[in-house]
């Protein structure tokens, strides 16, 4: 199962008017075909009570009145699947090889920080920069939390995972290196592209590949068995310390490939495209834009 959330604002990110106000949660049928579903949005939905039944009641009216109630949406007018997440919780250098490339040893405990909702932005949207120029693209799987999870085991935590989305941790290097901590590099409003679509963990595979690109350059490759703290390790390790809830987002980390890695350092440039892309869930595509006064 795939679930999206439909962008139904009076203006589109593409720029074409849309009736209706707000996001929808929808069930992916295949294309740009969607189903719509009773909720605000994907993490809406996760926050009712068999919230599966609700997919398959509308699935079930939807087939006694064939194709009444499917709507067309180019990837385009997809919001972030998550816009209202409660905690977006981020985990940094989590790749072996990332690890390397930034010069560090691999870490006994994981390095989080967290995002706002805010950052979050849909899978076409373009990305607009202002007073940064270090902006830098981190492929991730990201994890989107299914079940309240407190103190949990590594298995509670498994079960608690409702699926798995796709995002880039766009991340301004220069805001991040100012201190020891990254937050402010991290944080940029609508920065953060997420979806297309949550793919739910019944048909999620055990690992994912993990590819990010640049004008359509291929600059990170990694498959998500090499992770050194997997899902539900994370998942568990933070409700040791804050409860998640349905619709949270948690951010696996990304392979390496960065630019600030490469040598010399490459950062994007205002007009470039950014392409995250996992197989089995979908490809995020966006274009950067960049102004470097602050």
């Amino acid at each position: 199962m795939r679930l999206a959330t439909l962008r139904t604002d009076s203006q589109r990110a593409d720029g074409q008017r849309t009736d209706g106000n707000g996001t929808t949660a929808a069930l992916a049928l295949g294309g740009d075909r969607y189903l719509p579903l009773p909720a605000a949005d994907a993490g809406a939905l996760l926050a009712v009570d068999g919230w599966r039944a609700l997919v398959q009641e509308a699935v079930a009216a939807d087939a006694a009145a064939p194709q009444s109630a499917v709507v067309e949406v180019p990837q385009s007018g997809l919001a972030p699947l998550l816009p209202a997440a409660g905690k977006v919780i981020c985990c940094g250098l989590n790749y072996g090889d990332h690890i390397q490339e930034m010069g560090r040893e691999l870490p006994a405990y994981p390095t989080l920080f967290a995002k706002y909702a805010d950052t979050l932005t849909g899978p076409a949207d373009t990305i607009e920069v202002q007073g940064s120029e270090r902006v830098d693209w981190e492929a991730e799987l990201a994890v989107v939390v299914g079940a309240e999870l407190f103190r949990a085991d590594e298995e509670e935590a498994r079960r608690g995972i409702a699926g798995f989305t796709v995002a880039n941790d766009v991340s301004m290097r220069d805001w991040q290196n100012r201190t020891l901590q990254w937050f402010q590099g991290k944080a940029f409003d609508a920065t953060t592209p997420l979806g297309p679509v949550m793919l739910t963990a019944d048909e999620a595979e055990d690992d994912f590949e993990v590819r990010g690109y640049v004008n359509g350059e291929l600059v990170q490759r990694g498959n998500t068995a090499t992770l050194v703290f997997g899902p539900a390790r994370l998942l568990s390790y933070i409700s040791q310390f804050t409860v998640l809830r349905p619709g949270d987002l948690v951010l696996t980390g990304t392979p390496g490939g960065v630019g600030m890695g490469m040598v010399p350092p490459r950062f994007l440039q205002d007009g470039d495209v950014i392409t995250t892309e996992i197989d089995g869930i979908g490809r995020l595509e966006n274009l950067i834009r960049i102004n470097t006064k602050e």
